[in-house]
């Protein structure tokens, strides 16, 4: 019999990105499988992070593996880095808006730490707040928490997730891989009804100089324990990964 699903809990954010169309069964196979690996790693609370290229499609991978998670049984919990930027109301303290400026310092990693990933580790307490700052209405979410199960499974999307402040919190790490002119075209689409018609230089000028930044002193690809190449949604395919298990 199979188990009952456990249900996926998301964050308070005005920021939650549509679900993803429903998938080929190539790609179905795939998330499936990316989960199994997950869950083999151990009954306890675990810790995924799902890092790319803007618009790699880190958020809907994540969403597909949350259903697919929960659906074996296991609670599952979504987050995404972008909830955890700093206020803008301090952006005139810090560069925010050059390529360097965004790698530098949009994202607060401390409270990423403190309000996540420390109370969701195995012996942590288990009081996590999912969204720290809404990035759209800019509401503060922080003291919003829920108490997470022993056995639940958080995931989280974002941009520089390996960076060496929070990378030894995850558990498991995916890296999605796209080029960066996909990731420019994809991104300007996605998000021209916010920026118009400055969205592709946006992309251009801010973000995939801040990734480049970011592949250069980091190499995070040499961090994921599974890499997939997200560049056609129905096919995508693994580079390498799912021969780690961990006792």
């Amino acid at each position: 019999m199979s188990p009952e699903p456990a249900g996926v809990h998301l964050s308070l954010s005005t920021w939650q990105q549509p679900l993803p169309p429903s998938a080929s069964l190539e790609r179905s196979k795939l998330v499936e499988r990316t989960a199994l690996s997950i869950l083999s790693l151990s009954a306890r609370r675990l810790r995924v992070s799902i890092d790319g290229l803007t618009a790699a499609g880190k958020t809907s991978f994540g969403h597909e593996l949350a259903d697919c998670i929960s659906r074996a049984g296991r609670p599952t919990y979504r987050a995404s880095l972008d909830d955890f930027k700093k206020p803008w109301r301090d952006r005139h303290l810090y560069d925010r808006e050059s390529g360097e400026g965004y790698f530098r310092n949009a994202f607060d990693y401390p409270a990423v730490i403190q309000l996540l990933l420390e109370p969701f580790r195995p012996s942590g307490s288990g009081q996590c707040a999912l969204c720290s700052i809404d990035p759209l209405t800019q509401v503060d979410h922080s003291s919003s928490v829920e108490h997470v199960a022993e056995n639940g499974v958080l995931i989280v999307d974002g941009v520089f997730a390996f960076r060496p402040e929070i990378n030894d919190h995850w558990d498991y790490r995916i890296w999605l891989e796209i080029d960066a002119d996909t990731s420019i075209r994809r991104g300007a689409a996605r998000d021209y009804n916010w920026a118009g018609s400055a969205a592709e230089s946006v992309h251009r000028d801010r973000y995939l100089p801040a990734e480049r930044i970011y592949v250069a002193e980091v190499n995070p690809v040499r961090q994921a324990d599974l890499i997939i190449d997200n560049s056609t949604f129905d096919r995508p395919r693994v580079l390498r990964g799912w021969h780690r298990t961990r006792a």
